[in-house]
């Protein structure tokens, strides 16, 4: 029925319009409940462009569903709301868009608020609008139909009718202005004479309101471009445009001139072959006449974006952002004809300009789309805003430009906060507090209020939730370190406490290496020598410098600093309070164990308790440290994560209490302003660098570095050392009596008590038997720390002989004098008690300035699996000036007796006042001298004087001189003899004078019994032993020890002050000392010449070189060495009378003694055809014969001393030297290697007299 109507219709219609004119267009050929899984293609989906509003993110609004308008201007702090006002933030995107819901009638809201779309209904709606089928009731058929009928009406309606009107329009022209434009042309020309210039834009009235009629030929000529520009016939729609222009222009139709313009340029830009350039400077007379005389923005703005796209498409995109810029300009806001919005747009198509140039400028891409979103945010526009700040930030970020980054951080702080993106407004807060920033205070102060504002929104959005991190202040977190266990008690009048170890003690690399190796030493000597395989050096202190590789243990109810090195970056002062460490605990019984594993516990609240520090405030710009400490009440595994507090600012813009701010805020003087957000920081140390395998060094690999994750391990005992009465200042040499005090602080027993020192030499805490210590003697300023016996007056110039074992003062075979006992009651010290102890100090022989180590080691009684010991650590520093310097040299006597008692020597001892009188003191008195040798004794001095008492004043020199003779067998233990000089003995074999010969005779004895073993391992040759042999004979084990006491003056008392020197002889004839010696010069000048050179230039050192010594002992004995086995010795009268006139020969009986000094048998020849030659000893001796055998031949044991009676014969009188006899020896089982003649003895001179 329809269809059948519709043709009648047609029919009609080709009656009365002709067949020409009329098409029927059958469409809508299918059903829309037909073929429902029938696929028809959709005719419009290549047409439809997809809205590109809708497919942003939409999780700016996504869980927000209302806000309220009343309340928007609570969102904001009150920096913003000066400048920002909360629009509707509608998302309805029905609408086009960029258009803005300003909702102005607020009655059609529902109570005053603004719904937005959630996530769920806005991806409902996309998934609507996209899904949305068109065409659905159309055919195939009628796909095709359509397609004829649009062909159809082209070209047999649309193109004729054109090109009819065009022809119309052309014949009308010419004739309607043809005759009256040649006349006018004419008679203008006759009277003018020449052609009228054109006038300028700007000359030009504002006829803008000029209105033509429609028949007007200046508008049939405009149609007739149009109707060219229409079928793309751009050559002649361009002259009919400039034809248009020129008579616009005439009659100063600015309005349609402009147009003209407008289209004759982009006639002229979409000819084919660009016949012509583009005239650009049209488009700039065009917009130029739209702004300026039009006042019609709207069309410049037209202009403007059409010259640009053609500009742009010639890749002039200078000349387009400069096209696009000028509409922006400042003028126009004058002129009140700017727009924000319009503003925007452009300066982003500019800044896009830029970016797309041949060598793109991307400074000004960044700096007009900063521009573009200012614009953008003036206008309303906040998404659009935050979207060219978000690129603008793409490339100001990292290029060191502060300024600008803060600027774009903040901006973008500011929308992402007004569009509730916290996330992106915390993270954009943060990067200006974080970077160096180069703000004044003010301006930094007001970021971080933002900040802080900010964040306190996020965290009430989920109080439950984890906390946040904070970006203030810094942490240093290599600088951070780790104490473990109590502060130490300071010290209390003459109680010095022991210095241990401490947060406030700089690390030394090399103090911490030699302390290892002390605790090494001792833990060694503890296990018998071996060093156990899990042993781990004790580290109280753990820093970048320390091992960090392995777990650090610390002892449960002690507790555990950690020092943060917080550094605040900003010019304004941070706040922290509620300051605490971060934690995580995991409880464990490591000492009960099943099938190897550790048994874990329930982890309960009170299982570590951690201190708060209220307030802790960081002035600007300051680095601080700040000491956390946790106190672990069970034994596990702990890990310090990180700190936690509360992040605050306060007001630093005003006096507070009279401090003015710049200087700095004291804690307790400053105001709190109430803004703070709870956050936290975590600790992350990275470790050292792995550098050891080729693939660590190939790649970069660092190791763990666990300072933080230390295990808490079962209760240990505690120590605590005093020293009292313990000396800055001593005298080489000195000894000074102080005590120490041992205090266990803990629950626990402590046992096993020991000290090593790498200075044993120093002190000692008296023998191991009572009997050898001194008591105590009485408060007096005269007693004496030695023990001291009254002597007879007869006794002066003989030794006192005594014994003593090294054993019994810590230095034995096998023992490692260095680690020394410390003498407990009961070798243990019970929990809360306390013992004290005296102690003796030895000044060392040389002066200066003196750190000497102890190392305390004590062990619970209880066995633990993880730590079996604790140590504690003192540093002394002694100042010593000089004393007194002795040197002795020891000589073989040339007197030897019948009776076979062996050998004997003379000790020579010099004794030499160095000291400068610095120390106040006068003089020093030599009280005793003594001897202590397993092998030699002193058996008394030579020469003595009848002044008992030897006093030596500032620079004197005293020389003494004794007689040493063997000792007889006593085993191991040492001989001590003393050579008073007063009335009163100290008994040198007791302590303390016992321990420091001891202890300085430790090195030596190691020196000895290192050449000992390197002597049977090196023992090859046969004649070794024989080289051993001759060498000690001279060798000499005599050790002299120099007591002496010295008068100070102090504060107008006399103190007395006690010393003791050492001197250790090895060799026969050379000369040793009691201090170390500086070799080079001191060879050349004499010992005070040498001491005057090093006061006068200290810094002069002589250069030596060294040849590497060699290990092996020598192969061949020297001559001197040889010269020392046999020892003879002439005994004869001194003066012999005789009468030559009654027997021209005079006969004296002389008897030759040979002693074998050597523990071998000797075989000695004795030669007395020897005669002197030398003239001079001619002139002062006389000639003389010996009678009777000339050579003798003898074997001579061991220590044995032989008698040989001898003749020499004179004739006449005169002074004679018996001495010419040489005497050979070499040793009985060798062949006649290394035979050597042996020393002649002095002079031994006899006078014969004529009676």
């Amino acid at each position: 029925m329809f269809r059948f109507r519709a043709d009648s219709v047609y029919e009609e219609m080709k009656q009365r319009y002709g067949t020409q004119g009329c098409y029927l267009l059958k469409i809508n050929s299918r059903g829309s409940n037909r073929g429902a899984d029938e696929q028809i293609p959709d005719p419009w989906s290549q047409y439809l462009q997809k809205n590109s509003i809708q497919t942003q993110e939409s999780y700016d609004d996504g869980p927000y569903t209302v806000i309220s308008n009343r309340n928007a201007d609570h969102l904001i702090s009150a920096d913003l709301d000066n400048d920002i006002q909360v629009d509707g933030l509608s998302n309805n995107f029905k609408a086009h868009p960029l258009q803005l819901d300003h909702l102005s009638d607020t009655s059609s809201s529902f109570d005053g608020t603004d719904y937005i779309k959630t996530t769920s209904s806005l991806h409902e709606s996309k998934k609507t609008s996209s899904g949305t089928p068109h065409g659905a009731c159309l055919t195939l058929t009628d796909h095709d139909r359509i397609r004829q009928f649009i062909q159809e009406f082209t070209f047999r309606g649309l193109l004729p009718h054109i090109e009819k009107t065009i022809r119309q329009l052309n014949d009308q022209l010419i004739s309607r202005k043809g005759l009256s434009r040649s006349l006018f042309s004419a008679t203008k020309k006759w009277f003018s004479g020449s052609k009228v210039p054109e006038k300028s834009i700007n000359e030009l009235k504002n006829t803008s309101g000029l209105l033509y009629p429609p028949e007007a030929p200046e508008l049939q000529i405009r149609k007739m471009a149009d109707l060219c520009f229409l079928v793309q016939h751009y050559e002649l729609a361009y002259s009919c445009y400039h034809t248009a222009k020129k008579d616009f222009l005439n009659d100063q139709a600015m309005l349609y001139a402009a147009g003209a313009l407008e289209m004759a340029a982009v006639s002229a830009f979409l000819q084919p072959g660009a016949p012509r350039p583009y005239p650009a400077h049209y488009m700039d007379t065009a917009i130029q006449t739209y702004r300026d005389i039009c006042k019609n923005m709207v069309l410049a703005e037209r202009c403007v974006l059409l010259s640009a796209e053609i500009l742009k498409s010639q890749s002039k995109y200078s000349d387009a952002a400069a096209l696009l810029i000028r509409l922006t300009s400042e003028q126009l806001t004058w002129m009140g004809m700017d727009s924000d919005l319009r503003s925007a747009l452009l300066l982003e198509q500019a800044a896009h300009c830029f970016i797309n140039m041949k060598s793109p400028m991307v400074r000004k891409f960044a700096f007009h789309m900063i521009l573009a979103g200012h614009r953008y945010s003036k206008a309303g526009q906040k998404k659009h805003a935050l979207r060219c700040y978000s690129q603008a930030m793409q490339v100001y970020k990292g290029k060191g430009w502060s300024l600008a980054e803060d600027h774009i951080n903040f901006t973008i702080g500011r929308q992402s906060f007004t569009l509730r993106q916290l996330d992106n407004a915390v993270s954009a807060f943060r990067h200006i507090l974080i970077n160096d920033s180069k703000q004044p205070a003010a301006q930094q102060g007001t970021f971080l209020r933002e900040y802080l504002y900010v964040y306190k929104n996020v965290t009430q959005l989920s109080p439950d939730g984890p906390l946040p991190q904070l970006p203030l202040p810094y942490i240093n977190n290599s600088a951070t370190r780790v104490f473990f266990g109590h502060d130490r008690r300071p010290s209390e009048g003459e109680k010095q406490a022991a210095t241990h170890i401490s947060l406030d003690q700089e690390y030394d690399c090399e103090s911490s290496h030699q302390w290892k190796e002390l605790e090494e030493q001792v833990v060694a000597v503890v296990n018998k020598g071996i060093i156990p395989s899990n042993f781990q050096p004790t580290q109280y202190c753990l820093n970048s410098y320390s091992d960090n590789s392995k777990f650090p243990l610390a002892v449960v109810e002690e507790p555990v600093t950690v020092e943060v090195a917080f550094r605040n970056p900003l010019k304004v002062p941070l706040l922290l309070t509620d300051l605490s460490l971060l934690w995580k605990f995991q409880p464990k019984d490591f000492s009960a164990k099943h099938n190897g594993e550790t048994k874990e516990l329930a982890c309960g609240n009170d299982m570590i308790g951690a201190e708060v520090i209220a307030e802790f405030l960081i002035n600007s710009e300051e680095t601080k440290m700040a000491r956390l400490k946790l106190f672990p009440h069970q034994t596990g595994e702990l890990h310090i994560l990180g700190v936690v507090y509360n992040l605050g600012t306060i007001q630093g813009t005003m006096m507070l209490d009279g401090i003015d701010p710049s200087i700095g805020l004291q804690a307790g003087k400053f105001v709190y302003n109430g803004m703070s957000v709870r956050g936290r920081q975590e600790l992350e140390i990275q470790g050292p660098r792995l550098n050891n395998t080729k693939e660590e060094k190939t790649s970069i690999k660092y190791g763990p570095d666990r300072r933080l994750d230390p295990i808490i391990t079962e209760e240990m005992p505690l120590l605590e050392v005093f020293f009292i009465n313990f000396p800055t200042g001593l005298l080489c040499g000195e000894i000074r009596k102080a005590y120490v005090e041992f205090v266990n602080v803990s629950k626990c027993p402590l046992t096993a008590l020991k000290v090593v020192s790498k200075h044993p030499e120093f002190f000692t805490f008296g023998g191991n038997t009572a009997v050898l210590t001194p008591l105590s003697p009485s408060a007096s300023e005269n007693c004496s720390a030695y023990k001291t016996v009254v002597t007879d007056s007869t006794s002066v110039c003989t030794a006192l002989m005594s014994s003593a074992s090294s054993v019994n003062f810590g230095v034995g075979t096998g023992s490692q004098p260095e680690v020394i006992h410390v003498p407990l009651p009961d070798s243990v010290l019970l929990p809360g008690a306390s013992v004290q102890l005296p102690m003796w100090l030895h000044g060392p022989d040389e002066e200066g300035v003196h750190e000497i180590n102890f190392l305390f080691y004590y062990e619970s009684i209880k066995k633990h699996s993880k730590m079996c010991h604790r140590v504690l650590r003192h540093t002394a520093v002694i100042c010593t000036s000089r004393s007194l310097n002795v040197r002795a040299t020891v000589c073989r006597s040339n007197a030897l007796e019948d009776e076979g008692k062996g050998d004997n020597m003379l000790v020579f001892v010099d004794v030499e006042n160095i000291n400068t009188s610095e120390a106040g003191v006068k003089e020093f008195h030599i009280v005793q001298v003594s001897s202590n040798s397993k092998h030699w004794k002193l058996q008394k001095a030579v020469n003595l004087s009848e002044d008992k008492d030897y006093k030596l004043a500032s620079r004197e020199r005293g020389k003494l001189c004794f007689k040493a003779v063997r000792c007889k067998n006593s085993g191991e233990n040492y001989t001590f003899a003393d050579i008073v000089f007063g009335n009163e003995q100290i008994i040198s074999s007791a302590s303390p004078c016992a321990d420091f010969f001891f202890r300085s005779l430790s090195s030596e004895l190691k020196r000895t019994h290192t050449q000992s073993n390197m002597f049977h391992g090196a023992a090859k040759q046969p004649f070794d032993e024989a080289v051993r042999l001759i060498q000690k004979c001279s060798e000499v084990d005599l050790n002299i020890v120099v007591l002496w006491k010295a008068y100070v003056v102090e504060d107008n008392k006399q103190l007395i002050l006690e010393g003791q020197h050492h001197v250790v002889l090895h060799t026969v004839g050379k000369e040793a000392f009691s201090f170390p010696q500086k070799q080079g010069f001191k060879k050349i000048l004499g010992n005070s010449d040498w001491e005057d050179l090093e006061q006068e230039s200290p810094e002069m050192v002589l250069l030596k070189f060294f040849r590497p010594e060699n290990t092996s002992l020598p192969t061949r004995p020297t001559s001197e060495q040889l010269s020392n086995l046999i020892k003879t010795s002439l005994h004869y009268p001194e003066s012999f009378n005789h009468s030559f006139h009654q027997k021209s020969l005079c006969l004296v009986p002389v008897t030759l003694l040979l002693s074998n000094c050597s523990e071998a048998d000797v075989d000695v020849i004795i030669d007395l055809r020897h005669k002197t030659t030398s003239p001079e000893a001619l002139e002062i001796h006389g000639s003389f014969t010996w009678l009777g055998q000339t050579q003798y031949k003898r074997q001579l044991k061991s220590q044995e001393v032989y008698s040989l009676q001898l003749k020499a014969c004179f004739v006449r009188t005169g002074v004679y030297n018996l001495g010419t006899h040489r005497v050979f020896a070499k040793l009985a089982d060798q062949v006649t290697l290394f035979e050597t003649s042996q020393q002649n003895s002095m002079p031994a001179l006899i006078i014969i007299n004529n009676i």
